[in-house]
């Protein structure tokens, strides 16, 4: 063996010894050891520094204020595992990555309650357990510190619930027992019984029906053990209350009965126990570490009592980590400021930089100039829905689909025999095809007292301003499942006219992209303006936990499809265009087949309906973004991989109505809802002449939840479009243009949108 290869050998057996000893030493974190002044072992870290600053090494840290972390250490970040110990007696013990806490870990309070579970970026996030100081136990799913999803919590009084969660709160389906083993079964929103469920006794009592706000309210029915029951409808004001009691015939069976007692007696010991609150999470700890000086002298050194080396103080942010007012104004963690490397840096300069979410809208408040037609919109869905009527049937008649199928009711403000009273201004309400929209909510399976919940409950709807130039407004519901849109009367023509052909397309084909279409109807005021507003209430496609980072509307035209915004503009709700599309997203083999052929058969079906103009929506969310905004590629092209788990994506919106996202968990991933995907960087050649409208990829690549459907369906190919074509095609290409023939549009779409999405190899 030559000299050459005998070194090298060597060199690599000594290594591999000195990673043994690391990972000996890290495994025992908790023996005794002796521990030396961070300030001691500075000089020492220099020295070795250029050697084997990328080793993963093992060291023992005292901070100046009295902290202690042991364990292991690459370049100048916590890396692999660790333990974190501050002076107030919390202690972190886990894995790090490059100094934040990423992957499995324990985090201890003095209190005594522990969490051990996953982490990410510092939070309680994925998988966990925590175990309070006063015994109560909750195991499930968090995300950012919150329980978030399935899980269970055991409490210290001996009750138990199982079931969904959303922001720290029972929400969604759960299923609560007490102690004394009394149980409720059904729906959830914001800690209280909400929506449809069941209340059983132990004594054999039962109560089904509805719930608002943790009582029963609309209809519903109680039964006792004997076999009799009383159906009606149900409010803790006695003057609202409505029903027929039905005795069982027994010699016992209750004669005389109150339902008022239901609130006063049966439930007034089915309390839900409260949770044990969190105090400081683990986000809220500050890393006290000393500043060290970058080697180019661009960050000062940050002094020890607080102050950065241009005297300006550290603040501590709103989620409890350093905050630094650089020039580029943008916040940093602890870890930023331990050797002047931003996350950037580490994460190889990615591209995207995202700014917090906001929810979308404004409140219609009462003084709003849409305040009272809110209202009237309200009232007439909870006439319409509410209204009895024979169940449903998918199997509907052609007289059914009548544009002359219509429903007239009036509203004055003292009420009716059909209608209520109200504080509004009378107007008279339409329903269009009732029976086939009642057919359409069953296929959809949507419940029409969660309908009803959504649309007509105690929260106000939000305006939002029109995205397109049609001028309809926008209102979307406080859950954010659905959206209303304003119509004209040419709107609801063509509407009509397509509505068999739709109904059969949404019927054969589940998973058909076009817009879900709820419900159609008018407010026509009375008096002397005799104002009618037609809308139509659509799904809302954007209806999720998770943060919608980015929004496209993508027609395949190029001619005015930008919204001209520089990139430090975009906020999330921010909808851009065909030219301002800066991605390729890939769909795994299986989900690009099906989406493949769902763009054709929909493609075919709106083209034989000679509708154009409409447009693929997509939503895109970063799951590997940081709490400053940054997002982290997940590798090049090649040898990357596309997520398949689904449960560890990045942080969720607050404000979004969890509780009928899954109405069947085996659906909650289905085409276009909830994709697990890639987005790959895509930029535009600047030298062509005419845009570029799908730029050339770069290999850098994004781990992503996508969502996406085809909207704005209800634009036929009339005499005005013909002559926007006409006149348009004498000053610009006629290729770039919206206005085309309903078969050339749909041809330029489906080829845009094949560039645009592709298989994920």
């Amino acid at each position: 063996m030559s000299r050459e290869l005998n070194g090298i050998v060597k060199a690599w057996e000594s290594t591999v010894r000195k990673s043994a000893t690391a990972k000996k030493r890290a495994n025992s974190i908790f023996k005794p050891m002796s521990v030396a002044n961070v300030d001691d072992e500075d000089d020492d870290d220099k020295q070795s520094s250029s050697s084997s600053s990328q080793e993963v090494s093992h060291v023992e840290k005292t901070m100046p204020n009295g902290d202690f972390y042991t364990g292991q250490w690459l370049d100048k970040f916590p890396h692999g595992q660790g333990k974190y110990l501050w002076i107030d007696g919390c202690m972190y013990v886990g894995e790090w990555i490059q100094g934040f806490t990423m992957g499995k870990g324990r985090f201890s309070w003095p209190s005594g309650a522990t969490y051990e579970g996953e982490f990410k970026t510092f939070y309680m996030h994925g998988k966990g357990t925590y175990i309070g100081s006063s015994g109560d136990t909750y195991k499930g799913n968090w995300v950012m510190n919150l329980k978030n999803g399935d899980g269970n919590e055991s409490y210290p009084n001996g009750d138990f619930y199982d079931g969904e969660w959303k922001k720290g709160v029972q929400n969604g389906h759960g299923r609560y027992q007490w102690k004394n083993g009394n149980h409720y079964i059904g729906q959830w929103r914001n800690g209280l019984f909400n929506g449809n469920g069941t209340m059983m006794w132990q004594n054999g009592n039962r109560y089904d029906g509805c719930w608002e706000n943790g009582f029963p309210k609309g209809n519903g029915t109680f039964r006792w053990s004997d076999g009799s029951f009383y159906v009606g409808v149900w409010s803790k004001d006695p003057k609202e209350q409505t029903g027929t009691y039905y005795p069982s015939g027994s010699s016992d069976a209750h004669l005389e009965w109150d339902p008022q007692e239901v609130f006063t007696v049966e439930l007034i010991e089915c309390m839900i126990c409260p949770c044990e609150d969190i105090t400081t999470y683990p986000s809220d700890k500050i890393l006290n570490w000393p500043g060290l000086e970058e080697d180019k002298g661009t960050e000062k050194q940050i002094h020890k009592k607080g102050t950065h080396g241009n005297g300006k103080p550290r603040r501590s942010s709103a989620d409890g980590r350093i905050s630094n007012h650089s020039s580029e104004g943008g916040r940093k963690s602890a870890f930023d400021e331990l050797g002047g490397n931003s996350v950037q840096s580490w994460n190889k300069s990615p591209r995207l930089r995202l700014k917090a979410p906001k929810r979308p809208g404004e409140t219609i408040s009462k003084g709003h100039k849409n305040y009272e037609l809110m209202l009237n919109l309200q009232l007439g869905i909870r006439h319409a829905v509410g209204r009895p009527a024979p169940s449903a049937s998918l199997d509907l008649k052609s007289s059914a689909f009548d544009p002359k199928e219509k429903v007239w009711t009036r509203f004055p403000p003292e009420g009716s025999k059909h209608t209520p009273p109200h504080p509004s201004c009378e107007f008279r309400w339409k329903d269009y095809c009732p029976v086939v929209f009642r057919a359409l909510r069953k296929l959809f399976k949507v419940d029409p007292a969660d309908y009803m919940l959504s649309i007509c409950g105690n929260e106000a709807l939000r305006e939002l301003s029109s995205p397109g130039k049609s001028g309809s407004f926008f209102y979307l519901t406080n859950d954010d499942r659905y959206m209303i849109k304003t119509m004209k009367k040419a709107e609801v023509k063509v509407f009509l006219k397509m509505l068999p052909a739709y109904y059969k397309h949404v019927r054969t084909f589940e998973n058909t992209l076009v817009t879900k279409f709820f419900g159609l109807h008018c407010v026509k005021l009375t008096g002397s303006a005799q104002k009618k507003v037609r809308f139509v209430i659509m799904g809302n496609i954007f209806c999720s936990q998770y943060v919608i980072h980015r929004r496209f509307d993508l027609k395949g035209s190029t001619f005015g499809r930008t919204t001209d915004k520089p990139e430090a503009e975009v906020e999330p709700t921010t909808t851009l265009k065909d030219l301002d599309l800066n991605f390729i997203f890939r769909l795994q083999k299986s989900w690009f087949e099906e989406f493949c052929r769902q763009v054709d058969r929909d493609c075919d079906f709106l083209q034989h309906e000679r509708i154009m103009d409409y447009s693929m929506l997509v939503g895109l969310h970063f799951r590997d973004t940081s709490p400053s905004g940054n997002v982290t590629p997940c590798g090049r092209s090649s040898g990357a991989h596309t997520p398949s788990e689904f449960d560890d994506g990045g942080p969720r919106l607050s404000g979004v109505d969890a509780d009928h996202l899954i109405v069947d968990p085996s659906r909650w991933i289905q085409l276009g809802i909830n994709m697990p995907a890639r987005a790959e960087i895509a930029l535009r050649k600047s030298t062509c002449e005419s845009p570029q409208l799908v730029g050339e990829p770069t290999g850098e690549m994004y781990d992503i939840i996508i969502f996406f459907g085809i909207i704005d369906i209800l634009q036929g190919y009339d005499i005005s479009k013909k002559l926007e074509h006409a006149y348009k095609s004498m000053q610009y290409d006629p290729a770039s243009i919206s206005a085309v023939d309903p078969r050339l549009y749909s041809k330029r779409f489906r080829d845009f949108i094949f560039r645009v999405f592709v298989e994920d190899t």
